[in-house]
């Protein structure tokens, strides 16, 4: 009787939950009906004020006049300052103009708000006479995507569709890198570093490993038993045992443990400390250009990131964009450099030009051939929606290793710690297809699939001919 209960229970709470499933789905189809609407109201109201000014020998006076105007006019019943309301105006006219087959798409629920303004934020480097190749390509891609997905590639689609190539834009840009403070409430203040991507996303991910590293000796000081220690305490034998035979006392090793185990910094926390440690000492107490007793742990940490970098660019006849994976796009320069550096923290991946599919794979630190190349193939975990890079996830045996599964490729994937767990302690389940495709199954049995990403760093043959064999 238990068990017919339990089974009861169990299809109550499918029935609860596919209610919710599908109060989220008419919400959402209403949010996106409500954002176009509201897109295509304001990008009307631009064009009114425009409307109301032709013909005016001061134009742009007028102009300027006639939008704050009907800003101030809606800002009254949207609730919002009318500076707000006109740049919405100014951002509803763009969309409007420049993206309409986007605003159609997100009507029929074929795309989110979220992925309009991926498309906007990554196609604004376009002049707007090639923004409607880029529309068609990114519609396609974000039919399959999630936002957050989609958006490296959305990015590097945009690059290669520039009329200037990226290395010529990085090498002016370059001369804009430096260093602003801009001061904030309350004593703080902001240091803003403006450098090449790559560098600065290495800075980041060094700065997370080395917080990582002290979260981890912290939780082990906080589990360490405190030591014992006998002692010669006054009154006794004089033969180093005290008057009671477990008498103990406090340690300089239970005060450095407890001093540990009290530290309650965050992540973010760590991460500002370090580096106002090391840029005010030049390395957070260890320093691998020491010549005394070398590097400690923090100071021989280094900042990994992934890079796929097209076999053309490599050879220096193209000058288009590399990936840093999950990021954004690099330049060409910085991307040949890494590649002909032996002894480099960078993992790089190189694919062939046309199909993208996988050439080679190198790393410094020379991982077994099969973790190589299941973190060309994955380059990010694999459950549905998450762009976590492969380099901060986990390898898992799609049929638990406990259960059979083989240690094979076919039958491994990363996925980051958030949605391992959530494989291993939820009703959530996956199978592997062959090519690396996962096929998941949702509680309430609805199956979605993840492919290996496509590499998004790719070129087509020109007129010029085949590109050279590899």
């Amino acid at each position: 009787m238990q068990g017919r209960d339990e089974v009861g229970m169990v299809a109550a709470h499918r029935a609860v939950l596919a209610g919710i499933v599908a109060e989220v789905q008419a919400a959402r189809a209403a949010q996106n009906a409500a954002f176009v609407a509201e897109t295509r109201a304001l990008a009307q109201a631009g064009e009114l004020a425009r409307a109301q000014t032709l013909g005016s020998p001061q134009r742009v006076r007028d102009h300027d006049m006639a939008l704050r105007s009907i800003a101030a006019e809606l800002a009254g019943v949207m609730h919002l300052s009318d500076r707000s309301v006109q740049r919405r105006i100014g951002d509803a006219v763009e969309l409007a103009t420049d993206y309409p087959a986007t605003l159609d798409a997100c009507a029929r629920g074929a795309i989110t708000p979220g992925h309009v303004r991926v498309i906007v934020e990554t196609g604004v480097i376009l002049p707007p006479e090639a923004r409607g190749e880029f529309e068609a390509a990114a519609l396609e891609r974000c039919a399959r995507e999630t936002p957050g997905r989609v958006r490296a590639g959305l990015a590097i689609l945009a690059e290669r569709m520039h009329p200037r190539s990226m290395g010529e834009r990085h090498r002016e840009a370059r001369e804009t890198r430096g260093v602003r403070v801009a001061p904030l409430p309350d004593g703080m203040s902001d240091l803003i570093v403006t450098g090449p991507t790559l560098v600065i996303d290495a800075i980041y991910d060094r700065l997370t490993q080395q917080a990582r590293c002290i979260t981890d000796v912290r939780a082990d000081a906080a589990k360490a038993p405190r030591a014992a220690a006998a002692t010669t305490l006054p009154g006794g034998t004089g033969n180093g045992t005290s008057p009671t035979d477990d008498a103990t006392v406090r340690t300089d090793d239970d005060d450095a443990r407890a001093i540990i185990a009290s530290d309650t910094r965050t992540m973010d926390q760590l991460r500002a400390d370090l580096i106002c440690d090391m840029l005010l000492t030049a390395a957070p107490g260890a320093d691998p250009t020491r010549t005394d007793d070398g590097p400690g742990l923090l100071g021989a940490i280094r900042g990994k990131v992934q890079v796929v970098v097209p076999a053309l660019t490599l050879l220096d006849t193209d000058d288009g964009p590399a990936d840093l994976v999950g990021r954004s796009p690099i330049d060409p320069g910085t991307a040949r450099e890494l590649a002909g550096v032996i002894p480099s923290p960078w993992e790089r991946i190189l694919t062939h030009p046309v199909t993208g599919t996988v050439l080679h794979v190198d790393t410094y630190q020379r991982p077994a051939a099969m973790d190589r190349y299941l973190r060309g193939r994955d380059r990010r975990c694999r459950f549905p929606g998450c762009g976590m890079p492969a380099i901060r996830s986990e390898l898992d045996h799609t049929q638990d290793f406990a259960l059979g599964g083989r240690t094979e490729t076919g039958n491994l994937a990363h996925l980051c710690q958030r949605h391992h767990s959530m494989k291993q302690f939820t009703p959530w389940t996956v199978i592997q297809k062959p090519g690396g495709v996962l096929e998941w199954t949702s509680p309430l049995g609805k199956t979605y699939i993840d492919d290996p990403p496509v590499p998004i760093v790719r070129f087509v043959p020109t007129a010029d001919g085949d590109p050279p064999p590899f």
